[in-house]
């Protein structure tokens, strides 16, 4: 009797769940859907089989460019099929719209907000997440967060229809937060990417996932080419977009005492613009 009081629990309530087990992806009832990730490994070990929806998630990286956006873009180019918008907010630099559209996301899809200082950023952060008029956001924080902040995040993705992604420095790992996922996107040989996931709902995690990443289109395959030519490395890259076949130098590092490639080098680049809004 006592075991069938706690399933009935667990079945009605998604604030709870069983540590040896995946648990959902919301805090409040009714919630809980998600957005399948485009991979299969990566699925398995999220809780509800994918990006979560009416939560905060947090990605760390430990440098720009190592494969974040295209990890994304398979979600993401479902939903700008949908005629979702997907908006940008504060990205460090400005997407470059031919490879963003070689992933299935058409500029039309993509709003952009810049904001210059911190603030706006956050007015900007919360004010859209109230608004929930979305598909998906994905929103860039380079200096610390105060958990205040984070949680106020969290409580307002609740209500959203759609993925939250919260991009944030990998020193960031270290310090506490409210968002129910994080993960650690390491680099590996492309085109590949390790998922190291340090928090979720449900058992603790050890090893990364490995996923591959989607590859550019056909059109741009001729960069891909060149690179392959060069002893150097591109100096264009797309933001969030590894290099186009190149095979970064990495060095094995301990993260939570597990070996990681974490190091390379960011790209410095001037991009190609899309239209955007800025906050003054």
């Amino acid at each position: 009797m006592k075991n069938e009081a706690i399933h009935s629990l667990l079945r009605q309530e998604p604030r709870l769940w069983r540590a040896a087990s995946l648990g959902t992806t919301s805090l409040a009832p009714g919630q809980g859907a998600s957005l399948a990730t485009g991979h299969a490994e990566l699925n398995q070990q999220l809780p509800g089989q994918g990006w979560p929806k009416g939560c905060l998630t947090e990605l760390l990286v430990r440098a720009l460019g190592i494969g974040e956006m295209r990890l994304l873009a398979p979600a993401l180019s479902l939903l700008a099929q949908q005629k979702k918008k997907i908006i940008f907010l504060a990205p460090p630099h400005m997407p470059y719209a031919p490879a963003l559209s070689a992933l299935g996301l058409s500029a039309e899809s993509i709003l952009i907000v810049r904001a210059q200082n911190t603030a706006d950023r956050l007015w900007a952060f919360e004010q859209t997440l109230r608004s929930n008029a979305f598909g998906a956001l994905l929103a860039w924080v380079d200096e610390p967060s105060r958990n205040e902040s984070l949680r106020r995040f969290q409580l307002a993705s609740r209500t959203a229809e759609g993925p939250v992604f919260l991009f944030r420095p990998w020193s960031a790992q270290n310090s506490p937060s409210p968002a129910p996922l994080r993960l650690c996107l390491l680099p590996r040989r492309y085109p590949g990417l390790a998922v190291q996931i340090i928090k979720r709902r449900g058992p603790v995690q050890l090893d990364p996932v490995l996923v591959n990443l989607p590859i550019a289109h056909p059109a741009m395959q001729s960069l891909s080419r060149g690179s392959k030519r060069s002893s150097q490395q591109p100096t264009h890259p797309a933001l969030g977009f590894n290099r186009l076949n190149a095979h970064p130098q990495l060095q094995t590092s301990q993260i939570q005492g597990i070996g990681h490639a974490l190091d390379r080098l960011p790209p410095t680049t001037a991009l190609s613009s899309v239209g955007s809004t800025q906050l003054s």
